[in-house]
């Protein structure tokens, strides 16, 4: 805080001074009292702010922007569902949640599941599939069972453990390269990242993977 320059004086000018020093003082306890409350209501304001983050905390990826701020379908709902239940909530995921639905007992199975980790594949991504090809695949449970399954290992994996070569539910394996400023599985992007369930972790790519 700037503060005026003051001459010394004699007589009346020296009172004057001697009154604005011990204002000062009074100012300065004020200030320091001020600057005490505002780091405490900043440490404050920081605490609510990485609480309020919550299970979206640690995602990453430009996708992850399309995911809903509330409701069963946010972050912070996904977390309390298993992943085929959570994912039926995701407005990203409803071609594979049908997907899902098609394979008997594939939900349930994905619901009970102590720990898994699923590379979920968005709308758009089997919106790239020729349709007669999508609804063939959709109509040959076997099969996509196959595929859907080489979606999911089974270990609930954080960004860093992740990266590496994966053993799937398919008894296949897939390679994951990158961390989370660009990451892939198979070369495949993934575009929302580290998504917590209530028994998995998420990761949305934009493409479908076929096993060998």
């Amino acid at each position: 805080m700037k503060r005026s320059t003051l001459r010394r004086t004699t007589g009346a000018a020296a009172a004057v001074l001697a009154l604005s020093v011990s204002l000062a003082a009074c100012g300065d306890d004020s200030d320091e009292g001020s600057a005490a409350s505002s780091d405490s209501t900043s440490d404050t304001s920081s605490d609510t702010t990485s609480t309020d983050a919550g299970a979206g905390a640690a995602v990453f990826g430009p996708a992850c922007e399309a995911i809903p701020t509330t409701g069963k379908g946010s972050f912070d709902g996904m977390v309390n569902d298993p992943v085929a239940t959570a994912a039926s909530n995701n407005p990203l995921l409803e071609t594979l949640v049908t997907a899902v639905g098609a394979v008997p007992g594939l939900a349930d199975t994905l619901n009970s599941a102590p720990a898994l980790t699923v590379f979920a594949p968005t709308n758009d991504a089997f919106g790239k599939i020729p349709e007669a090809d999508l609804n063939a695949l959709l109509a040959d449970t076997d099969g996509l069972a196959a595929v859907l399954s080489h979606h999911v290992v089974g270990e609930n994996l954080d960004p860093e453990s992740v990266v590496g070569d994966q053993s799937t539910l398919n008894e296949d394996t897939v390679t994951v390269e990158g961390d989370t400023g660009g990451m892939t599985v198979d070369g495949v992007d993934i575009i929302c990242g580290n998504i917590p369930t209530a028994n998995a972790t998420v990761y949305v790519i934009d493409t479908v993977l076929i096993p060998s």
